[in-house]
């Protein structure tokens, strides 16, 4: 990571699929005022001038859409194949006791669109998220994309293709209690206040940042954290979240019976010796963590997708603004402790 004193300056963002048009409309500049006075009218434009795409429109997608929209991204591009069955009405505030059977996208375009009449929405509702060319076409003509509750080869399938057209790239999801953000910037600038100049002349510090894909950051060796390093962090919670994706790729699915527990214990507990993680903080993952997750992991809960789909949309407009650094690399939550960590797997 490599520091750059500016005063006063402007951060680079995710770089933009068009020329940035710096003028804002009349109507631009009274519906996002009190924003532009947040984070400045450089960061408004950019995300103005931003074409984000989201694939699956599940409970997290939900929450991040909302919070992108609403802070006047220029186009949204949504893919789901999917119908609305009656566990969406849950977490999905997009849909409707009626909507059921329908088709998610088309249930819920209208009332993203209410939300802010500035925003171009596209939604693809084709079973088509399976279509890796569909995909890749899309990801030549976005600024950035976000994937949500998908498995783990697919989210890594995603990200090659993202790096490959050296697009930032965002995963982010839910199992029962549990969350996680994963994010891919490749190399992302972006600007930090100067925590050492004075006072009265405040200063922000250009930073870069290299980022590193999700295969690479899932398969950190954690060696050379201290105790406090490690416990700070909650390992048991990434590796439980591991388990659930090498789960899904041996079977299909998630698991969603409490006989999984085992078979899921047993994963994880493989992953923790590999990763060679402090032997004083974690040796095996807890039973009764394991035991949750093997009937719950299938299930959206509202608070925790609202909670991890507002962070996850607050961190892609902080990429896009280019302000403030982002995640780096690795967010997961505890739903029942209501709490969050950070890790950061294989970045320099």
């Amino acid at each position: 990571m490599s520091d750059l004193r500016e005063a006063g300056s402007e951060g680079q963002g995710v770089s933009s699929s068009s020329k940035l048009d710096l003028d804002l409309t009349e109507e631009e500049a009274t519906r996002y005022d009190r924003q532009m006075r947040l984070w400045g009218i450089a960061a408004q434009q950019k995300l103005r001038n931003a074409t984000i795409l989201v694939v699956r429109l599940k409970g997290v997608a939900t929450e991040a859409i909302k919070n992108m929209v609403l802070a006047g991204i220029g186009k949204l591009i949504i893919v789901d194949g999917e119908n609305v069955s009656e566990e969406d009405l849950g977490a999905g505030f997009f849909f409707r006791d009626e909507d059921v059977g329908l088709k998610r996208l088309d249930a819920a375009k209208s009332r993203i669109e209410s939300l802010n009449p500035l925003v171009t929405v596209e939604t693809i509702s084709e079973d088509s998220i399976s279509v890796e060319e569909l995909l890749e076409s899309l990801v030549k003509t976005v600024d950035l994309v976000c994937v949500t509750d998908w498995d783990r080869d697919g989210l890594a399938r995603m990200n090659e293709t993202c790096r490959r057209y050296e697009r930032p790239f965002y995963a982010g999801g839910t199992f029962g209690l549990v969350g996680y953000i994963f994010c891919d910037l490749v190399n992302h600038n972006y600007l930090a206040s100067d925590r050492s100049a004075v006072k009265d002349q405040p200063k922000n510090v250009k930073t870069s940042a290299v980022y590193t894909p999700l295969l690479s950051a899932i398969s950190h060796k954690w060696t050379n954290l201290t105790k406090r390093q490690t416990k700070e962090i909650n390992p048991a919670l990434f590796f439980a979240i591991l388990s659930l994706w090498q789960f899904q790729s041996l079977h299909g699915v998630l698991p969603d019976d409490f006989s999984h527990s085992d078979e899921l214990e047993t994963i994880s507990n493989s992953l923790i010796s590999s990763a060679d993680v402090n032997k004083q903080v974690l040796t095996k993952e807890p039973r009764g963590l394991i035991e949750s997750l093997s009937t719950t992991a299938g299930h959206e809960f509202s608070p925790v997708c609202a909670i991890v789909g507002g962070m996850l949309g607050q961190d892609i407009l902080k990429a896009l603004s280019g302000r403030e650094p982002p995640i780096a690399n690795f967010f997961v939550f505890d739903g029942n402790t209501g709490g969050g960590t950070v890790c950061r797997l294989n970045m320099p």
